[in-house]
């Protein structure tokens, strides 16, 4: 005779996920900061630039630049660059983090909208006090490095053409990051 078999477990309930933040939720998010954020494209290039103030009295803080490219598998989010400018550091209380953070809301959205999958930068290694702060901070966000480019191979050769310089290749999965960032960028009730 069998032994008596155990019903089946039930599946585990799958996690309920809150809706990804649109682009109306991180550009309200960012007004309700005082800042205008704006995205332009020229074909598959993007630039983000971050101001406070109006007309002649607005003051550019910041910028994103990068492009959507083609890849097997969808579309990859090549984020090559992003500053902040001298005037942030006369904007009161605001974390110079804070606003490369609506900024990268912006381009990864805009990412998503144009079908990427992956995002991938290179956290620059211009100093290796910056360098560590930068790394820290896109892990934080939900990167992962995948490659140090420091130009001691061949291989490393592409890396820095495509990139201008040596640091930590990084790469995250763009749905990833918006679940992630989310709550930061939905309208609270």
């Amino acid at each position: 005779m069998a032994a008596p078999t155990s019903p089946a477990s039930p599946a585990p309930a799958a996690r309920p996920t809150a809706p990804l933040p649109t682009m109306a939720d991180i550009m309200a998010a960012s007004r309700a900061q005082g800042l205008r954020v704006c995205l332009r494209t020229a074909g598959p290039f993007f630039r983000v630039t971050a101001t406070r103030g109006e007309g002649e009295d607005a003051v550019e803080l910041g910028r994103a630049e990068g492009g959507v490219r083609p890849w097997p598998g969808g579309a990859v989010l090549h984020l090559d660059s992003m500053r902040m400018t001298r005037a942030t550091l006369s904007v009161p209380d605001r974390p110079l983090f804070g606003l490369g953070m609506f900024l990268g809301a912006v381009a990864v959205r805009h990412g998503f909208d144009a079908g990427c999958k992956r995002a991938e930068l290179l956290a620059i290694n211009d100093t290796p006090l910056y360098h560590d702060k930068l790394v820290r901070f896109y892990t934080r966000m939900g990167f992962k490095a995948v490659h140090e480019v420091d130009g001691s191979s061949i291989g490393d050769l592409a890396h820095m053409l495509v990139w201008g310089g040596r640091g930590t290749r990084m790469d995250a999965n763009i749905e990833e990051l918006l679940i992630k960032w989310g709550k930061r960028f939905r309208p609270q009730d």
